[in-house]
């Protein structure tokens, strides 16, 4: 594909799909990687990621190609729109690419810049693991317990978008379907009333939870935890879980995967697992929140929708110190966006003061997505002993005594300067 405002890089190669239709990459040692700076803090944290990841990669035998995209505030001054279509085609055609956090501006045409990109390119499963970093400080007596993956559904549920504001004339009709087709006149109260769609589906559901699974076998994980409200909503959150379970139970031996009979409602301290095999459960979303807290070593792998994925991979970063330093990727067939969890905070912009680790931990993720893995170590170390040695951001800082509060390229700089001593 040709582009119009998109410079290629003159050296490196794309990455490919291995063959038509099967799964698998070819990953060359020289990939071309499209990168979005992102908005706000995007324009401090992108290049000092951009830098460390670089440093690392030319560290193991490797070149990053990078090839810079816009989209948020810089599509708008290059293109004058908020998502271009040669971003989309240029991540779409290059199969890994890197992004900071985004910002939608009011009357933008979309809900969600990041939820547009996730929904345009099919890429269902946002994986976020969560592990600590010596030296963070954290609210939790033990934030070295933690050490989860969640796999958050990525395209529908009520991120679907699909619902009517109060007031309107669609809301009014949607409500006459549902009080006189189909009989649910006693949960409509008088007045304007907003209406939306959670829309859960046999197939997202079960994607979802197949590639939690196969990652808990490839990485030695004990458990898959499939966390919902079925209780409650019994016909969307309630099939995920029957779904999820169907995953477990029929696609997999039994000596591979064990599927814990009654796991919403009871607790498994006494169950007869086959050695090595992955244990496949339920909990309730609610209660994950407190299990998350208290019991926190129990728990390996989570499988969620969209919504609960969201709050709860926001929660389970909490405990690791905060959303500064969560990674996050979302992932479809031979497909990666790498992300991180946290905002654009558009008052600290341009100030040379935001936490880079979010997305060089981003970046991460996505070198271990192509097979780099010991880049990826490279990089956690290198990240690790920076911050155990007090040099960090104002962030981490204000929260230490012993600090050495720096900015974010010299930040960069001194987790480039680690990479070099443990390489």
């Amino acid at each position: 594909m040709s582009y119009d405002k998109v410079d290629v890089p003159e050296s490196g190669q794309k990455i490919t799909v291995e063959a038509e239709g099967e799964e698998g990459l070819h990953v060359p040692e020289d990939p071309i990687i499209p990168i979005i700076h992102g908005d706000g803090i995007g324009q401090d944290v992108g290049p000092a990621a951009q830098k460390v990841l670089e440093t690392a990669a030319e560290a193991t035998g490797r070149e990053v190609n990078w090839m810079r995209l816009y989209a948020g505030e810089s599509a708008r001054e290059k293109y004058d729109e908020n998502l271009p279509d040669e971003t989309v085609e240029a991540i779409r055609e290059h199969r890994v690419a890197i992004k900071g956090p985004l910002t939608t501006p009011v009357g933008a045409g979309f809900r969600s810049l990041n939820v547009a990109l996730r929904q345009t390119l099919d890429l269902y499963a946002n994986v976020r693991p969560t592990y600590y970093l010596d030296g963070v400080p954290s609210p939790m007596k033990a934030p070295e317990e933690m050490d989860m993956v969640t796999f958050r559904e990525n395209t529908e549920d009520v991120y679907a978008g699909i619902e009517w504001e109060a007031g309107t004339d669609e809301a009014e009709q949607v409500r006459e379907f549902v009080e006189e087709e189909m009989g649910f006149d006693e949960t409509m109260h008088e007045g304007p009333i907003g209406l939306g769609l959670k829309p859960i589906s046999e197939k997202g559901s079960k994607r979802l939870v197949r590639e939690a699974i196969d990652y808990a076998i490839e990485n030695d994980r004990d458990k898959v935890t499939l966390v919902h409200k079925g209780n409650i909503m019994k016909f969307t959150e309630g099939q995920f879980g029957e779904w999820g379970m169907e995953v477990a139970e029929e696609e997999y031996p039994d000596e591979e995967v064990f599927a814990a009979p009654d796991s919403l409602w009871e607790e498994q301290d006494e169950v007869d697992i086959p050695e090595d095999a992955v244990m496949v459960e339920e909990r309730l979303a609610d209660a994950m929140l407190q299990w998350m807290q208290l019991r926190t070593d129990e728990f390996d792998v989570l499988a969620m929708p969209n919504l609960n994925g969201d709050y709860l991979s926001d929660a389970a970063g909490a405990q690791i110190g905060g959303l500064g330093i969560a990674p996050g990727a979302n992932f479809g067939d031979n497909r990666c966006l790498a992300e991180p969890v946290h905002g654009s905070a558009p008052k600290r912009a341009g100030q040379d003061m935001a936490n880079p680790t979010a997305l060089i931990l981003s970046g991460r993720l996505m070198f271990e997505y192509l097979g780099w893995d010991d880049t990826g170590e490279l990089i956690r170390d290198a990240v690790e002993e920076t911050i155990s040695s007090g040099t960090v951001t104002y962030d981490l800082a204000r929260q230490r005594e012993d600090a050495e509060k720096v900015g974010t390229s010299e930040y960069a700089d001194a987790i480039c300067e680690n990479i070099e001593k443990l390489s």
